[in-house]
């Protein structure tokens, strides 16, 4: 892959045009609530493509086509086609309430609703959640990146990648607030639909010109096969023969990814926290210039969102097919440190040989079989070795004789393929986690764990974006700029969102009640400066394979802490006026130990049914305590903002269609709709 001179214009071109509309677009910040909710003047597609914008990161391009790639398929578009629903009823159900509050945050209205203990809790809660959704943000767009130099023969540490990501968007969201983030938005969304489309054009042209690709053939079992293609067959035809398997919106009851129960409620729990009560989205529409622009906005993301899946999962699905031995030498770097771990565990294996600066003849010449752990004595000599046998895996000295193991140390996969594809260490591995777990619990302990991959799932993109775009017309700059843009988006989105939440929740609340609009102002600029350096400095620890083999499940599973409970506490005391103001604080707190529970005694329970079971828990907390002690008057939502708050019958309208035609995909890429 080759950076032209076109790229690098294209790309400075996107970059330098996304910050100045979003600096000359917001002026003249004067007052809070002109830095943190752009003087509640938003219109509908600034507030549809904002929304979009600050959604879809590489969370998705990086996370979603990496689920998307494994045996996931395209289930995993479930986050997107069940968003399309929730934002519909977002629009109506809660969008009328939180406009006549007038609130600046979501932690606010608990306030109203509630009292200040609650407030309190959600705005702690959230801003801990949110340094590791700016961490996690920042670091998929930093592995993309380094992915990326790699194939252009650089090597781009992830601190780099993350710093560059850090301060384009730390410049417009300092400087211009929401403003700034809602117009730099347009360009990008508008940047990053049109670029997924060129990936997905383009990587059907490769799949229709390769000789042969590797397919899932069993969902369940996670096995792999490599098949010759016909010269006649087209790519739609080998696309579909291909993955099919892939293709079903339900997966069996006890995958650990996206089991088919948890689209009964699990998923729905995480969707409507985030679409509805999430600072960094709700931000916008609690800017509207009127509830009938944030209705026609929200309902205009809903419709975008339906076509998100076949610019990102789809894909993902073709860069496994095209590039699962790129995946799997890019596994390399993660399984050196966890294989380094496992010999120090287990000396006796037969499977795993360590040589200290082998040859390079032995290197390259390295049967697939047994490991070879190659230890070097600096990094830079392990860097000047190119092996690219994913069977080989160098490793610097320090690193493997700093190497620290817990008591009882297992090492496990949450990678289907990794069985398939290395039988025979498998095997082994099985049986030596057997004897630890019986040495450990007849000690009384529990073990730590290690992760082994197969493939890095979470590369699927990069591997697309440096293998199937024409080279030298600029077109790859601008693919580049567009997913820079995903990331940069979803990172000011946050900034700006943490930076409101600390100055008014926190700030404004217990420290300053008087604060100027000058000095809240310039707090919220101070906090944006802060919290950049909290994402840069998160970012490269994120890379750890220890922590998970894909960033989409940190992101979301990270935030079960606090996502069921809001839900319950802001569902159940719209719905329940006469819930007394103390159930807020315990259902919250209750979400919050429970899910912490349950993740530590029964981390079998897939998360979305965890956080199904702590969504009732909440809920049922609640409902005692208004059993017990309910108000005598319900709660009525008044503010005093002045903003027309007529509904939109035409957005009305059109949410029923997005609806309608999201039950239609469903059907179509169902067991029953796939046997038509």
């Amino acid at each position: 892959m080759q950076f032209s001179i076109y790229d690098v214009l294209v790309f400075l071109a996107f970059v330098v045009s996304v910050v100045t509309v979003g600096l000359i677009k917001s002026r003249k910040e004067k007052t809070s609530e002109d830095y943190f909710l752009a003087g509640r003047g938003l219109l509908w597609w600034l507030i549809g493509f904002s929304l979009i914008a600050a959604n879809i990161s590489t969370e998705q391009f990086v996370g979603m086509s990496g689920n998307a790639a494994s045996h996931v398929g395209l289930a995993i578009a479930s986050y997107e086609w069940m968003a399309a629903v929730t934002l519909v009823v977002v629009a109506f159900a809660f969008l009328p309430y939180f406009l006549r509050a007038g609130i600046f945050t979501m932690p606010e209205f608990l306030e109203v609703r509630y009292n200040s203990g609650a407030r309190t809790i959600m705005a702690v809660a959230t801003l801990f959640i949110y340094m590791l959704l700016l961490g996690s943000v920042t670091y998929s767009g930093a592995l993309t990146i380094r992915t990326l130099a790699g194939k252009m023969g650089y090597d781009v540490p992830l601190a780099t990648g993350s710093l560059i990501i850090g301060l384009i968007a730390m410049l417009y969201v300092a400087a211009g607030g929401l403003k700034a983030c809602a117009w730099a938005d347009l360009i990008q969304g508008s940047a990053l639909i049109i670029g997924g489309a060129v990936i997905l054009y383009f990587a059907f042209s490769k799949l229709g010109a390769a000789t042969e690709a590797a397919h899932i053939v069993n969902v369940k079992t996670g096995e792999i096969a490599v098949k010759a293609l016909p010269d006649s067959q087209g790519a739609m035809s080998r696309f579909w023969e291909l993955n099919k398997v892939r293709m079903n919106m339900f997966l069996p009851a006890n995958d650990s990814v996206l089991p088919w129960t948890a689209l009964l409620l699990g998923l729905w729990i995480p969707n409507f926290y985030y679409w509805g009560l999430n600072q960094y989205i709700t931000q916008r529409t609690l800017g509207s210039a009127s509830l009938r622009e944030g209705q026609k906005g929200i309902v205009f993301a809903a419709f975008l969102k339906l076509i998100i899946p076949f610019v990102i999962v789809i894909p993902g699905i073709i860069a496994f097919n095209l590039y699962s031995v790129d995946m799997k030498k890019e596994a390399i770097r993660d399984n050196a440190a966890v294989m380094a771990k496992y010999i120090k565990a287990n000396p006796e294996t037969r499977l795993v040989v360590k040589a200290e600066s082998p040859a390079d003849s032995l290197v390259m010449g390295w049967q697939p079989g047994p490991f070879l752990l190659a230890v070097y004595e600096s990094d830079a000599a392990m860097q000047d070795i190119k092996t690219l046998n994913p069977f080989v895996l160098p490793i610097e000295k320090q690193a493997l004789e700093s190497t620290v193991l817990g008591e009882y140390t297992q090492f496990v996969s949450e990678d289907k393929a990794w069985q398939n594809v290395f039988p025979d260490l498998a095997a082994e591995v099985s049986a030596y986690n057997e004897k630890a777990g019986i040495a450990a619990d007849a000690a009384g302990k529990k073990c730590s764990t290690e992760k082994f991959i197969a493939y890095k799932y979470d590369t699927a993109m990069a591997q697309l974006l440096g293998n199937v775009l024409p080279q030298g017309v600029g077109l790859v700059g601008f693919v580049l700029a567009a997913l820079l843009g995903a990331v940069v988006s979803s990172l000011a989105a946050m900034l700006n969102a943490s930076s409101t939440i600390f100055t008014m929740d926190i700030y404004k609340k217990y420290i300053s009640r008087e604060a100027s609009q000058k000095t809240m102002v310039t707090l919220g600029r101070i906090c944006v400066f802060v919290f950049t350096g909290i994402a840069v400095f998160l970012a490269p620890q994120l890379g750890n394979p220890k922590i998970s083999n894909s960033i989409f499940t940190i992101i979301q599973e990270g935030q079960g802490f606090i996502s069921p409970g809001i839900l319950a506490v802001f569902a159940f005391g719209l719905l329940i006026r006469k819930a007394p103001r103390v159930a807020g604080v315990f259902g919250l707190l209750t979400n919050i130990v429970a899910y912490g529970t349950l993740k530590l005694t029964m981390p079998e329970v897939q998360f979305l049914n965890r956080m199904a079971i702590c969504f009732g828990l909440s809920v049922l907390v609640m409902t005692v305590l208004t059993l017990i002690r309910p108000m005598k008057e319900g709660v009525e939502f008044h503010g005093d903002v002045k903003i027309d708050l007529t509904s939109s019958r035409g957005a009305r309208l059109m949410g029923l269609l997005v609806i309608g035609l999201t039950l239609v995909l469903y059907f179509l890429f169902s067991p029953l709709g796939l046997l038509k």
